[in-house]
Parts: C-alpha cells; sequence; structure tokens
C-alpha cells in the first residue's frame, strides 16, 4: 500500500463515533431489546416468531448481497463516500422509526413491521460499506487495527449506553418517559425512533470532521457505468486475487455464523427462560461489557499478531460458546446435567441454568468484536489502493452472500421441530468450517 496521509486525531475519532452511532441498532434492535420483543410478543409465539424473523433476516441478507458489491464500485469510481453514508443512515432511520407501529400479538399490518426491519437492516448495512472503505485512507496499515478494533470498542460503548437509556428511562420505571405505556408494550417499541434519531445525530462529527475522497469530477451516470465496468473486470480478476478469494469465502462462513450467533442467542433465552425486557436489557448490558474489553484487547492483538491469528482465535472462541450455549435445554446444561429453571420470586438470572448460559454468554461477547473489527483490517490490508470501496463492497458481500442461509435454516428447522434449540447446531459448523479455510490465507504484514 502507498504511504498514508495520516488524518487528524479529530478527523480518526469522528469515523471510530460511526460505530458509536449505528451500533445500537444492533444491540437494541436486532439482538436483546426489539427483536425478543417481535418475536415472543408481537408475534405471540416465540417459535413462529424467530421463524418470522430467520425469513426476515434472510432477506434484508439476499438483498445485502446483492447491492453491496455494486455500489462499493460505484463509490470508487465516483469518489467521496459521505454522501452515501448519508443517504443510507437516514433510510435506516425511516425503518427504524416504523417499528413503533410493532404493536402486541399484532394482526393486520405485520407484513409493514417486516418491510421496516429489512429497510432499516439493508440500509445500516449499506452505509457500512462505505464507511469501512474510509479506513486506509485514515492511517498507515501498522495502525488499522487499533483504530478499526478502537471503533468496535466505541460501538459496543454506544450500545451500552443506548441500553441503560432504554432500562434505566422506559424499562424499570413504572411510569416511562414522556408518559409511555407499558399495557400497550410503548416502553418496547420506543427503541425504533431512538436508534434511528441516535443514528442520525451521531453521524454529524464523522460528515464534519472526518476527510473524505475528493471528487473525481465524474457525473452519477458515468460513475455508475465505471463502477458496474470495475466490478466486472474485478469478479473476472479474482481467480488471480487466490488469497483474498480464499479470505472473502473463508469469512462467508464464519461470519454467517457470527451474525447468527448475535442475532438469536437473545431469542433463544427470551424463549427459553422467559425473560422480560428488563432482564434482555441487563443481559445485553453484560455482554457488552465483555465485547468492549475484547474488542480494544482484540485491536492491539491486530496489530501486533496479526488480523489472520486474531480472527481464528477469535472464531473458535465463539464456537465455545455456541456449543456451551446449544448444550442448555430446559432444566439441563451441558447436554444432561440437570441444572434449575427460573420460577416465579427468584433473583434475576438467579437458576443454575441462567447462569451456565451467561457464563458462555461472557465467552461470547468477550470474541465479538476482535472476529469482526480484525475481519475490517484484514481485507483493508489485502485490498488494493485504488480499488477499496470495490473489495469492501466484495467484504460485506461474503458476510452476506449466505447471510440468507443460516437465519433460513433456522427458520426452516424451527418450523419443523417445533423448538428452537435444534437449529442453534447450524452457528456451531458455519463457526468451524470459517476458522478451517482461514488457514489457507495469507497475510501481508507491513511495518
Amino acid at each position: 500500500m502507498s504511504t498514508v496521509q495520516e488524518a487528524s486525531r479529530l478527523g480518526k475519532f469522528s469515523w471510530a463515533l460511526f460505530d458509536w452511532a449505528n451500533q445500537p441498532y444492533f444491540t437494541v434492535i436486532t439482538t436483546f431489546i426489539f427483536a425478543p420483543y417481535f418475536t415472543s410478543t408481537v408475534m405471540g409465539d416465540p417459535v413462529t416468531g424467530q421463524a418470522y424473523w430467520g425469513y426476515t433476516q434472510a432477506i434484508a441478507g439476499l438483498l445485502i448481497a446483492l447491492l453491496s458489491p455494486v455500489l462499493g464500485s460505484i463509490a470508487d469510481a465516483g469518489g467521496p463516500r459521505k454522501p452515501w453514508i448519508i443517504s443510507f443512515a437516514f433510510l435506516c432511520a425511516v425503518g427504524s422509526v416504523a417499528l413503533w407501529w410493532a404493536t402486541p400479538n399484532q394482526a393486520d399490518g405485520v407484513i409493514w413491521i417486516l418491510a421496516a426491519i429489512i429497510l432499516g437492516t439493508a440500509s445500516i448495512e449499506f452505509s457500512l460499506v462505505f464507511n469501512n472503505a474510509m479506513l486506509p485512507s485514515l492511517t498507515a496499515p501498522s495502525k488499522m487495527g487499533r483504530l478499526s478494533g478502537y471503533g468496535w470498542g466505541l460501538g459496543y460503548i454506544g450500545g451500552l449506553v443506548a441500553l441503560f437509556i432504554i432500562l434505566l428511562g422506559f424499562s424499570m420505571p413504572e411510569t416511562p418517559l414522556f408518559g409511555l405505556d407499558k399495557t400497550l408494550h410503548e416502553h418496547d417499541r420506543i427503541t425504533g425512533p431512538m436508534t434511528g434519531i441516535w443514528f442520525i445525530v451521531f453521524l454529524i462529527p464523522m460528515m464534519l470532521f472526518t476527510p473524505d475522497s475528493q471528487p473525481t469530477g465524474m457525473g452519477k451516470k458515468d460513475a455508475i457505468i465505471k463502477g458496474l465496468t470495475n466490478l466486472l473486470k474485478t469478479l473476472k480478476s479474482l481467480k488471480n486475487h487466490k488469497n483474498i478469494l480464499m479470505y472473502l469465502v473463508a469469512r462467508m462462513f464464519y461470519n454467517d455464523g457470527i451474525l447468527a450467533l448475535i442475532g438469536f442467542s437473545g431469542i433463544y433465552a427470551a424463549g427459553l427462560f422467559g425473560w422480560d425486557t428488563t432482564t434482555l436489557g441487563i443481559f445485553g448490558i453484560l455482554i457488552l461489557v465483555f465485547a468492549i474489553a475484547g474488542s480494544f484487547i482484540g485491536g492491539w492483538l491486530d496489530d501486533r499478531l496479526g488480523s489472520k491469528p486474531t480472527i481464528v482465535i477469535s472464531v473458535l472462541g465463539l464456537s465455545v460458546a455456541s456449543v456451551g450455549v446449544l448444550s442448555i435445554s430446559h432444566g439441563e446444561v451441558l447436554f444432561g446435567l440437570p441444572a434449575s429453571m427460573p420460577a416465579p420470586g427468584d433473583a434475576m438470572l438467579g437458576s443454575g441454568a441462567e447462569q451456565v448460559f451467561m457464563g458462555f454468554s461472557f465467552i461470547m461477547g468477550f470474541f465479538f468484536g476482535p472476529a469482526q473489527a480484525a475481519s475490517r483490517t484484514l481485507v483493508a490490508r489485502l485490498s488494493p489502493v485504488d480499488h477499496v470501496g470495490e473489495f469492501f463492497g466484495l467484504f460485506a458481500f461474503s458476510g452476506k452472500a449466505t447471510a440468507f442461509v443460516a437465519p433460513l435454516l433456522i427458520g426452516i428447522v424451527t418450523s419443523l421441530t417445533g423448538q428452537q434449540r435444534p437449529a442453534m447446531i447450524v452457528i456451531f459448523f458455519l463457526l468451524i468450517i470459517g476458522a478451517a479455510l482461514m488457514s489457507f490465507v495469507k497475510e501481508p504484514r507491513e511495518d
């Protein structure tokens, strides 16, 4: 890679703040609060809800897989990434705000809620393509791991703060902020508008202070034509870039497992233990504490050991956690050991089964950040400097090309078995296959 003109500290911090801006969507909407609320309360049945949620994420994943490489190529041809970022952030905010109308046991209009989830999920992922593509232009290759890890850590802190706001402001008080009505689950539904507004507000510093690529002077139509042409050339030439191709294939597997593990762990816990919003929020807070530590430590390891070892260690750690979660069922842990289940009057998270679940969840949280931050760094190190957006589009493609498969399989297996647990084994196999394929990837090292 060519020499990089370092961005200012404010510019790099503002770029990292993008993770703070977008993380509450993943933390609050797709993991700990809204997803369990949707599956258990909006649909009225955890099994049916999990199946519908799986199909929804499958559709969003397919859209992301098809469009991300195209958008990345167009951005490279046209120059600046910020206009794309703000456009998709706005669409994500629209989808998020629409979740306010997801009411309990909703008989009519569910299709519109599903459409809003798809819009929000696809849009936020599209914005990530352009944000990630800015990384190599902000700092030297030898420092990218720390900046990427710092961004992920800051993002998890943002998710943590958002969860605290929801718990202390809406979930735990008898009378929530703004006089929301708990009997109508308005304290759950407010998470949609809150995350949408949060995203837009905290995106402003990056728009103001982070340097962007200069305009090429090319019109939008010409940029689209050139971007598509370049993408076709890149796809044809991938056979000459076997190293990055192998990496993208490996990530295709392990990232599917990570996304499924993140997306369905809260849903599984809600169905198994009957957790309410407050318990799910505290669960999320505890997970994020470990994720924050893992992200900062992982960023340091990334620059010391390399992105590849950091990814492999993290994915194997997540595999252990997935087996641990899989081992827990009603009244049993570790595939057969008896354990108490929560009962009325028990302390929060006080049963034996819940405590074992939390132990494996802490392992899960610690390895989430390093796996994802080092993945972003590695593609930045492997990408040709003039085609960074393009390769980050392919990076998004590799993360989503088969991402619809895991939710789809989980949805199908859940529907066929009438249980949540059997579908979770899909996650373990995806993680292990991805880790094994990483052994064929060669990482360039630059001092």
